[in-house]
């Protein structure tokens, strides 16, 4: 299980086309660093996607959620 101790929300949208390492450099950017236990929450510009960037204190996992008509199409 994953233990989440801070979830911090970006104030501007990102592109969701993004992946990993560019999420990473804008926490980075951001913050100086990804802290352990913590998720940074991104949206996309409409604010109807999600994508979630956790970092464990061994790596980094990202997740995206969409609306589920979305994913009922295979988008």
């Amino acid at each position: 299980m994953i233990r989440v101790d801070a979830i911090w929300l970006a104030t501007e949208p990102m592109d969701m086309r993004a992946g990993t390492e560019t999420a990473l450099a804008r926490v980075i950017a951001v913050f100086g660093a990804a802290q352990p236990h913590c998720a940074y929450l991104f949206t996309n510009r409409r604010a109807n996607r999600m994508k979630v960037l956790v970092h464990d204190g061994f790596g980094i996992c990202v997740a995206l959620k969409a609306p589920a008509t979305l994913a009922s199409v295979g988008l």
